[in-house]
């Protein structure tokens, strides 16, 4: 399996994930210029990530600018093509911006930049990126943002839901999906989405910074080891 993540000026998680997807998975990833037109070498079972940071400063709104990057029109083509697409924290807020994923990221409820572990659940096995997690275990992983509150209107909500196409919900560390471990004001506490194509993913929590024993964590491997060992099986 192949990665690509893109590096948007001010992406500043794409050396983290790199060095989780290629030294601790053990996959062939390369890096791709915002510039560049075109995904050479990828197919449907490959995957593009969009890693957090702050993309063009995160000037008009988190995402708005980088979704006009050249490579996007090539990353839209690939995922329509049905090859994987998943976006951490900035790279949710510029796939909900590109239209790959419903909704948007607002800024936090409590208006404040947000850093430090919370607690998440996966909610349906069906996706490639959660099939094989414990849907009543809460993993520890941590988020960094200022606009990561996850809004979409009712409609769009129902259908999420109706569809299956919420992935995590923030919750208390016992597990529990409510206000109290909502650290953001997300709507009905949602930290995860994929589209009705189960081919695009994103989350505002960092899996890659829960990744290795020496960081103390490795609760977001899980999803990683998920979406390999899938995609490869398929």
């Amino acid at each position: 399996m192949k990665f690509g993540v893109i590096v948007f000026p001010g992406s500043n998680c794409d050396d983290d994930m790199v060095h989780v997807l290629r030294d601790v998975m053990g996959q062939e990833t390369i890096k791709l210029w915002h510039k560049e037109q075109a995904l050479p070498g990828f197919g449907p079972g490959d995957c593009v990530v969009l890693p957090g940071g702050f993309s063009y400063g995160d000037y008009v709104r988190a995402g708005a600018i980088a979704q006009f990057s050249p490579i996007m029109q090539a990353v839209k083509a690939f995922a329509q093509a049905g090859g994987l697409v998943f976006g951490v924290c900035n790279g949710f807020q510029i796939l909900c911006e590109a239209g790959l994923l419903p909704g948007v990221l607002l800024r936090n409820a409590n208006q404040q930049f947000i850093c430090k572990n919370t607690w998440l659940r996966a909610v349906t096995n069906d996706s490639l990126i959660t099939a094989n997690l414990d849907l009543e275990q809460a993993l520890k992983i941590p988020i960094a943002h200022a606009e990561g509150r996850y809004y979409a209107d009712e409609q769009t909500l129902d259908q999420l839901e109706a569809n299956k196409q919420v992935l995590f919900r923030y919750c208390t560390e016992d597990g529990k999906i409510n206000e109290a471990g909502n650290p953001n004001g997300a709507s009905r506490n949602i930290a995860g989405i994929c589209n009705a194509n189960r081919n695009v993913f994103g989350m505002m929590p960092h899996p890659e910074r829960a990744a290795e024993t020496v960081l103390g964590n490795t609760d977001g491997k899980a999803l990683f080891e998920s979406l390999i060992g899938l995609a490869v099986a398929q």
